[in-house]
């Protein structure tokens, strides 16, 4: 402030009280809005862990799902794998009885 001022009557003097209110208001002001935006943030984090979570456990279910599957895919050929496995034995054992046999039809 001026040496030549008043403190009575000082128009700066007013002017720095109406600046220190407004900046007080503000600083409420924004505390608040602080707050809330921090809350906000902290309500993100634990959706965010949340929807982790999720899709941790669908991650799961779905190797789950791909092993099946992959194991009903396979089913069929096992079966016919089996199955030219046991025509194989039968002409073996067709074979060796023929030859067990004399073989017969040779002349």
């Amino acid at each position: 402030m001026s040496e030549n001022c008043n403190p009575n009557d000082c128009p700066v003097s007013a002017r720095v009280d109406a600046l220190e209110k407004e900046f007080n208001r503000y600083r409420g002001n924004s505390s608040e809005t602080h707050r809330l935006m921090f809350d906000r943030i902290g309500a993100l984090e634990r959706s965010g862990a949340a929807l982790g979570e999720k899709l941790d456990s669908i991650d799961e279910k779905l190797d789950g799902l791909a092993e099946t599957a992959k194991a009903l895919t396979e089913k069929p050929a096992k079966r016919w794998d089996g199955l030219v496995d046991k025509l194989i034995y039968a002409a073996a054992l067709a074979v060796v009885a023929w030859i067990a046999a004399g073989m017969p039809g040779l002349g």
